[in-house]
């Protein structure tokens, strides 16, 4: 490990002393066995190979290091970062050359790991389970080489790195609102997860209503321009889904950008005030209050994601909003002001989006969404479906997507608009990489469909839940796909998918699928890249990268390709054998994952002017009493403050601090004793350490900023007498006559005073609490009788609909009535010809008797229900009567 030399452990390294014995490696100077090398060897293949009893490796977050662009403090906390694969590579490299001076520095490598989660992350994390459980693993292999008689219990004792530091507290809701806005960056950004360090970076969307037209590398070089321009043609895609908002969608969006219109005189927009809720650390009694926060950005948030449906739905969101601002606000402020002025706008917006007709809002090219899906070959397709789509290159394969739009165009057509998922031999990738059998890879390609191309149901899983079940009541017949990865077709990478649910469409990524679960986990096995055969056999690594033979437009490659480049840093190797898995220790208890990352901003160091000197004061008059206080707490893993900017004493010149009413000043002391004179050691020994030098201090357990000495500056001689000496003589100066000044104002403190609010703020806070009361009583009033005006209107609609109903079923049945009548004429007609009138006499005549019969058969049967059974009657017995008027050839 490369940053073990920034900050050595104090942990000492136990001694081996058989180093005479003969199976001792003294090659070096090392003097571990090899034994112990191939102990070493098996406990790193044994925490690689690990899964949990949910079929989780919870070695996978370690398998990497940190990413310093994405997590900029985790290197401030963390002063000897470690990950798996440093491990690896480090452990291989040191058995070979047999570079261990003892078995306790490689149980110290693997300690890091866990410890470094578990300092940087909140105990609920993910990431700090997970940790927990990797030390669990490592204890038990540790005992096993012990109980082995391998190692010593010394050697294989887990070092004190020092204490686990408790979290600062936390608001409740903080995690959720931070999943939240990593989904809106989900969602907002296309990632592209494929730098050499595995970050994701963001890239600006092209616009929605048009196709981002690139041409791909692939499909050979095209022979004139015209060729050019219709392959680049046919390689339009999407970077998104194109937009296709509803009438309702369109009116919320138009509502939302009204409200931006209206501004105060300065240019400020009035809407500033509710983009966002206030900070819950900063106004408690705010959240204690309102009942029911509600700001713009959580509004947004709730129509991107299609939460709304009707306007009338998204505008009580927009009343409780400026309800809220008019209740905690006094009459006269700005913000009560502005609440009043938008909302009132903010109807009236409302009543004119919805009284426009929804043609007004049909997309500029002719498109009509069909929000309800679209019925076709008598199944509904709707979005969120897994579906199979002709693939012209290949219809035995046909191409994997799921539906992201569905719409009808001008003239009628309905189409979808759905993501491709590639096939493993559709890909570019190294020829040693495997794949899972079933496996398909989600690209960045929204291609447009006619629905007549969509020929079949399918369904993809994410590789996590693949092994442990199938959709509840899908077809066993069909086609059931596992997904790991995400291809990038530009640089031909594949970066396994962090979120599941970034991946699905707005509508269907917060609804779950019903599994019938396996009566086991099944285990899920990779097998070969299916093009392996097609590696050149002069391929070497430095050879460019292949092209995907491409054929006909509007459908995926013909066939990828493979190569030998370097793997990336973010690749992992191919799998290697299995061994033979030790005894699995008990399964942990099941922990909820958490995805919450708070962003931490820096503390603010110390500051020195051009041309002033700061001094730390070292005596504090009576009657002056200056007042330092720390900035917040940082969250748990923000502890360390920003270190202040290097002093340099002959860039300035120092000078001790003011005493009033004195022209006595105590001896010049270096101001770089400000950060050694305040920090405390407490019992979490080396962690509080590795803060001391960046000037904070673990108080019980809670980060701690210690407040800054009262300082005095002066300007350099030539820019102090550049002030004219009448301007100098109205402040404070020194012996030589420069001006002193203070980092806090002096303040004669008389005799001592309880501490306490002045009469007149009493009085103040006591009127507002009057006013909001006698509003808050005047608004429950008012809500009362609007709840009894609304209660006696919805019975009135009962009513009226519960009359409409009842004279609907009415006509419905007289209807019925008469379709029955000139059914049966018709059939009659169609049985007797141009006799129908007899045909109709004879049907009724007919008619009356089986009439007749059920008649007597149920009052037979009532009389014998009363009278008990009655005997059989001879068989053969009975007669048939033949109606009169009947003709006998009918």
């Amino acid at each position: 490990m490369a940053a073990k030399a920034n900050s050595p452990s104090e942990t000492p390294m136990p001694s081996i002393e058989n180093a005479k014995d003969e199976n001792v490696q003294t090659d070096g100077g090392s003097a571990v066995t090899e034994e112990e090398f191939d102990a070493m060897q098996t406990i790193l293949d044994t925490i690689y190979d690990y899964k949990d009893a949910e079929g989780q490796s919870p070695a996978y977050p370690f398998l990497r290091m940190v990413n310093k662009r994405a997590v900029p403090d985790y290197y401030n906390v963390i002063k000897e970062p470690v990950a798996l694969s440093s491990i690896k590579i480090s452990t291989q490299q040191k058995i070979a050359k047999r570079d261990y001076k003892a078995f306790s520095e490689f149980v110290r490598d693997f300690a890091l790991v866990s410890h470094n989660a578990q300092v940087y992350n909140r105990p609920e994390a993910g990431v700090y389970q997970n940790a927990v459980q990797l030390k669990a693993v490592l204890e038990d292999e540790l005992k096993k080489i012990v109980d082995e008689k391998i190692v010593t219990a010394e050697a294989a004792a887990l070092p004190d790195l020092g204490e686990i530091p408790p979290p600062s507290p936390r608001a409740p809701d903080e995690e959720g609102e931070d999943e939240e806005d990593e989904d809106e960056d989900e969602e907002d950004d296309e990632v592209d997860e494929s730098d050499d360090e595995g970050t994701r970076k963001r890239r600006r969307r092209g616009p929605r209503s048009t196709a981002a037209i690139t041409k791909r590398e692939g499909g050979g070089k095209a022979e004139d321009n015209g060729q050019k321009g219709a392959e680049a043609d046919a390689r339009k895609r999407r970077g998104r889904p194109p937009r296709v908002d509803t009438p309702m969608e369109a009116r919320i969006k138009a509502v939302l950008k009204g409200m931006r219109k209206f501004k105060h005189p300065n240019g400020d927009l009035k809407v500033n005030h509710f983009e966002r809720l206030p900070d819950k650390s900063h106004m408690p009694e705010y959240f204690a209050e309102i009942k029911v926060p509600m700001a713009l950005d959580v509004i947004k948030r709730k129509a991107k994601r299609k939460k709304y449906q009707s306007v009338d739905h998204f505008m009580k969101d927009v009343e409780i909003m400026f309800d809220n601002a008019q209740s905690y606000n006094l009459d006269d402020s700005q913000i009560y002001k502005d609440a009043v002025e938008l909302q009132k706008e903010s109807r009236l917006l409302a009543e004119q989006e919805k009284k426009k007709p929804d043609s007004e809002y049909v997309m500029e090219d002719g498109r009509l969404p069909l929000p309800n899906g679209i019925l076709h070959n008598g199944e509904l397709w709707k979005v969120g479906d897994w579906v199979h789509i002709q693939n012209p290159n290949d219809l035995t394969k046909p191409i994997v997507a799921q539906i992201y739009r569905t719409w009808q165009d001008a003239e009628g057509q309905k189409w979808v608009n759905a993501c491709w998922y590639y096939r493993p031999e559709q890909t570019v990738h190294r020829a040693e990489r495997h794949f899972f059998e079933h496996e398909v890879v989600k690209t960045g390609q929204y291609r447009d469909h006619h629905i007549d191309e969509v020929v079949d149901r399918c369904f993809v899983m994410f590789f996590t839940r693949f092994n442990k079940g199938r959709p509840r009541g899908f077809p066993p017949e069909k086609d059931v796909y596992v997904c790991e990865s995400r291809y990038n077709e530009e640089k031909h990478k594949l970066n396994k998918i962090k979120t599941w649910a970034s991946c699905l469409p707005d509508e269907v990524r917060e609804k779950d699928y019903e599994m019938d679960l396996f009566d086991a986990t099944k285990k899920m096995k990779k097998v070969p890249s299916p093009i392996k055969h097609l590696l050149p056999e002069n391929a070497k690594e430095e050879d460019d990268l292949p092209k995907p033979t491409w054929g006909v437009e509007n459908a995926p490659p013909i066939v990828g390709a493979v190569h030998l480049r370097p793997r990336e840093a973010n690749e992992s190797p191919p799998p290697e054998p299995t061994p033979t898995p030790p005894p699995q220790p008990p399964p942990q208890p099941a922990r909820q994952i958490s995805s919450h990352s708070a962003h931490v901003p820096d503390t603010p160091g110390d500051i020195n002017m051009t041309g002033t000197t700061p001094v730390p004061a070292q005596a504090t008059p009576a009657h002056h009493h200056f007042a330092a206080h720390p900035p917040n707490a940082s969250q748990y893993h923000g502890n360390s403050a920003s270190p202040a900017p290097a002093f340099n004493p002959s860039a300035f010149t120092s000078l001790p601090p003011h005493l009033a009413h004195a022209n006595q000043y105590s001896t010049p002391q270096s101001s770089q004793l400000y950060h050694s004179q305040n920090v405390q050691r407490t019992a979490s020994g080396q962690y509080d350490a590795a803060r001391a030098h960046l000037g904070t201090t673990a108080v019980g357990g809670s980060p701690y900023v210690p407040p800054k000495p009262s300082e005095v500056y002066i300007l350099n001689d030539s820019a102090n007498f550049s002030i004219p000496p009448d301007v100098r003589e109205r402040y404070h100066r020194d012996a030589q006559g420069r001006i002193l000044f203070f980092t806090a104002p002096p303040l004669d403190v008389g005799e001592s005073k309880a501490l306490g609010h002045s009469v007149r703020y009493l009085a103040e806070k006591a009127r507002r609490m009057r006013e909001i009361m006698e509003k808050r009583k005047a608004k429950d009033t008012d809500k009362a009788v609007e709840e009894q005006a609304a209660k006696r209107i919805k019975i009135e609609e009962d009513v009226h609909v519960q009359v409409t109903a009842q004279e609907l079923q009415e006509a419905a049945l007289l209807e019925m009535a008469r379709r029955m009548d000139a059914g049966t004429g018709q059939i009659i007609r169609g049985m007797y010809g141009d006799r129908w009138k007899e045909g109709e006499l004879i049907e009724a005549e007919k008619l009356r008797l089986i009439q007749g019969k059920e008649a007597n058969r149920n009052g037979d049967a009532l009389t014998e229900r009363a009278q008990g059974p009655a005997p059989w009657p001879p068989i053969g017995k009975g007669a048939v009567s033949n109606p009169e008027n009947i003709d006998p050839s009918l």
